[in-house]
């Protein structure tokens, strides 16, 4: 069965990280790369950052940039993101998401191969 579990979620001040993980079973985690995307009431997916199967390519939303990190463990077929200098607007359900490639700017409202439950971010002012 093919699963993708986000965790890591939580109530923080602005200003303040977060490191949420990704754990993924049930697929050849070296075939997929693995990304991210924010859900907020009434909208549409957010992609947010997204590593390639390899990890040599990571990409980001233009928001996001200088304050987001992701990377990807192999061993533990479990994909992170570092989330520094919070802001309100980052608030959201964060899911993850596997896909062969990373979507075309970060577009992860078409088909996705998995994504999972999310975790629930809040940053308050």
């Amino acid at each position: 069965e093919v699963q993708l579990q986000a965790s890591g979620g939580g109530l923080v001040q602005a200003g303040g990280s977060l490191r949420l993980s990704c754990a993924t079973s049930g697929f050849t985690f070296d075939d997929y790369a693995i990304g991210w995307f924010r859900r907020a009431p009434g909208k549409e997916r957010e992609g947010l950052s997204c590593i390639s199967s390899s990890g040599s390519t990571t990409d980001y939303k233009e928001s996001v940039k200088g304050r987001f990190t992701i990377s990807r463990d192999k061993a533990k077929n479990t994909v992170y993101l570092q989330m520094d200098s919070l802001k309100p607007d980052d608030t959201g359900v964060y899911h993850c998401a596997a896909t062969r490639l990373c979507p075309y700017e970060l577009d992860y409202n078409g088909a996705l191969d998995a994504w999972g439950q999310g975790t629930q971010v809040t940053v308050s002012s």
